[in-house]
C-alpha cells in the first residue's frame, strides 16, 4: 500500500495496459536502489544534489468516501529518471537494467528520453544512461554522445555489450557508494582533477599521519 497525499493506494493485479500491479514497481528497482543510495551519500557529503523525479500517475477510480485510490496508472514520464547539480554542471540522467547477456534492447528507452537527453546536452547539460546488465553484474556509464553517435551509424534495435565496452565506462561495484557514477563524471568531464574521492583519499591519509603523530607524543617519540 502507497499513501499519495492522505489517500491509500492499493495495487490491483491487472493484465492490461500499464495498470499498477504487484511485482510492477519492483523491476530496475536493485539498480534504482543503488543509485537512491549513492545520491543520499552525495547529499550528505556535501558532494553533489541529485534527485530522482516522481513517476506520474494518473488516477482513475477514487473512493473520497474511504480515502482509497482503487485504480490507477503509472504513466509515461515526460524525461528522464534523474536530475540534479555536480560541480556546477546540471547533471541529467535515465538508468535501466537488461537480463540480456550481449545487448541492450533500445525499446527500454523511449525516443522522447534520448532527445531530452540530446537537449540538455546541446545546453551544455552532462547528460548520460547507466545501464546494468544483470546476469553479468557489470553497470556501464555510456554519455549521450556516444548513445547519439551509435543511434545515427546503426539500423540496430540494440545496442551490443562491446559498445558498452569501448566506448562507455564500467562502474566498478564499491562500498560507499555502491555505485558511484560522480567518479565517471569526474573522470571524463573534469580530468580527475576536482575529484571528491581524491580529496576524500587526501583527507583520509592526513587523519592518519596526525592521529599517528598523537600517538608517537603520547608514547613520548616525539
Amino acid at each position: 500500500m502507497i499513501v499519495i497525499n492522505n489517500y491509500s493506494f492499493t495495487r490491483f493485479n491487472k493484465t492490461k495496459g500499464n495498470h499498477i500491479k504487484t511485482g510492477f514497481a519492483n523491476r530496475g528497482m536493485a539498480l534504482e536502489s543503488d543509485i537512491n543510495l549513492a545520491n543520499e551519500y552525495y547529499r550528505i557529503k556535501d558532494i553533489a544534489y541529485v534527485y530522482k523525479k516522481p513517476t506520474p500517475i494518473k488516477l482513475v477510480n477514487v473512493d473520497y468516501k474511504l480515502g482509497k485510490i482503487k485504480e490507477a496508472y503509472f504513466e509515461t514520464p515526460s524525461t528522464t529518471d534523474y536530475n540534479g547539480i555536480y560541480n556546477g554542471k546540471y547533471v541529467d540522467f535515465e538508468a535501466k537494467e537488461t537480463n540480456s547477456k550481449t545487448s541492450f534492447a533500445l525499446a527500454n528507452i523511449h525516443m522522447h528520453q534520448i532527445k531530452h537527453l540530446i537537449n540538455v546536452k546541446n545546453k551544455g547539460a552532462i547528460a548520460f544512461i547507466i545501464v546494468r546488465f544483470n546476469l553479468l553484474d557489470e553497470t556501464y556509464f555510456l554519455s549521450v554522445e556516444n548513445l547519439e553517435e551509435f543511434i545515427k551509424n546503426n539500423k540496430r534495435k540494440s545496442i551490443p555489450l562491446d559498445f558498452f565496452k569501448n566506448y562507455g565506462t564500467m562502474i566498478k561495484i564499491k562500498y560507499a557508494p555502491r555505485i558511484d557514477y560522480i567518479e565517471v563524471i569526474d573522470k571524463l568531464y573534469f580530468g580527475g582533477n576536482k575529484s571528491w574521492w581524491k580529496k576524500e583519499a587526501a583527507k583520509q591519509v592526513t587523519l592518519q599521519i596526525i592521529l599517528r603523530l598523537k600517538q608517537m607524543m603520547l608514547k613520548g617519540k616525539l
